[in-house]
């Protein structure tokens, strides 16, 4: 019996169309050694291209999905393996920096910054994602280890959170000796272990008004720094007062207040776009996991509700990209600008932060 009468003769049981069964059937029996010593070694050289070519698309298509947002509760009581009494203090924001980590490495397609092969090397929305995401897991596990595990500035540092925060500031495309994945599992490892410290009460986390207050100074700048540059889609005159520094300053080449035209090229507008979205992804699980770690110190500033403010705002961010492509239409025309509307939330978000700031100043 040759190839094609098995292979027909296997798929009687299942109830497929008849065109789509040929079909099946002959696309099959491409791959058939006979078939391949008939057509001889080009026309299997081709098809075995084609095939390639194929499989690193679709897997191009699948891998460039951006991850979820995932119940931090959930992921907290799950990582203290179920028991609800080892949910102290600390233990939300560390399982969320841990699984913000392993999410960044354990993904479809794993970690791509780095990747040097198809498809991989020539994806760029999710490693711009993968960047801003990694941004926000390195200024939480920066606060962490500075302000968050430590009484007072003359405190000694948690030896695990020594090691984790600088493996996340490793170069982020190093593909080896040692690679970017190696050295942020150290991070994790580490995180792992200060986490199940905290849970043994052998661990501190101070969840006190100003070591939140710090954490949201940087979340401030970031957001800041992200809307600007998403306005930039369209260009704009911006004054080079901003280069001023403090001593009166004058930026280099040009006279103070000099005007600008700034604008992102056009090959960027979705580098800029994705960083954000990754960023804002961590930072809504990073907040909810402050929300509770910080249920105390919000709920005595009356600011839970400015809190949860913020992260409904931010969650527009993540709403499903209905387009094929990053837009960039201009004014009020027909076509959208995802940029701008993503910088409209953030910009919003932003502003609710200053407002939770201003709150936990005044108490």
């Amino acid at each position: 019996m040759d190839i094609r009468s098995s292979l027909r003769a296997s798929l009687k049981r299942f109830d497929i169309l008849p065109a789509i069964r040929i079909w099946f059937i002959k696309t099959v029996s491409l791959y058939h050694p006979k078939v391949w010593r008939e057509k001889g070694w080009l026309w299997t050289a081709g098809l075995f291209l084609i095939t390639y070519a194929l499989i690193v698309v679709i897997l191009g298509v699948v891998w460039s999905r951006s991850p979820a947002l995932f119940d931090v509760r959930a992921n907290a009581l799950a990582m203290v393996g179920g028991d609800e009494n080892k949910l102290v203090t600390g233990t939300y924001a560390t399982a969320t920096a841990i699984r913000i980590g392993k999410t960044l490495l354990d993904k479809p397609g794993g970690y791509l910054s780095n990747d040097i092969f198809p498809p991989g090397v020539y994806l760029d929305n999710i490693p711009n994602w993968e960047f801003g995401a990694l941004t926000e897991l390195r200024d939480l596990t920066n606060a962490m280890r500075n302000e968050l595990s430590r009484a007072q500035s003359q405190s000694l540092e948690d030896r695990d959170l020594q090691i984790a925060q600088p493996q996340f500031n490793y170069n982020s495309e190093s593909w080896m000796l040692p690679s970017t994945e190696s050295e942020y599992r150290k991070g994790i490892a580490a995180l792992e272990r200060y986490l199940n410290r905290l849970t043994r009460r052998d661990a501190q986390f101070f969840a006190r008004a100003d070591n939140l207050r710090a954490y949201l100074q940087v979340v401030e700048k970031r957001l800041g720094n992200l809307a600007q540059r998403l306005s930039y889609a369209v260009g704009e005159d911006a004054r080079d007062d901003d280069l001023i520094g403090g001593g009166g300053l004058q930026p280099a080449g040009g006279a103070a207040g000099q005007s600008q035209y700034t604008r992102t090229p056009w090959l960027k507008i979705d580098d800029v776009f994705f960083e954000a979205r990754g960023y804002t992804w961590a930072l809504i699980h990073t907040l909810e996991a402050m929300s509770i770690d910080f249920e105390h110190v919000l709920r005595t500033r009356n600011a839970q509700v400015t809190m949860e403010q913020i992260i409904r705002k931010l969650e527009h961010t993540q709403a499903p990209i209905r387009s094929p492509l990053i837009l960039n239409g201009e004014g009020f025309g027909m076509m959208a600008n995802h940029s701008l509307v993503l910088a409209s939330y953030i910009s919003r978000a932003n502003a609710a932060i200053i407002d939770l700031r201003r709150l936990l100043e005044q108490g």
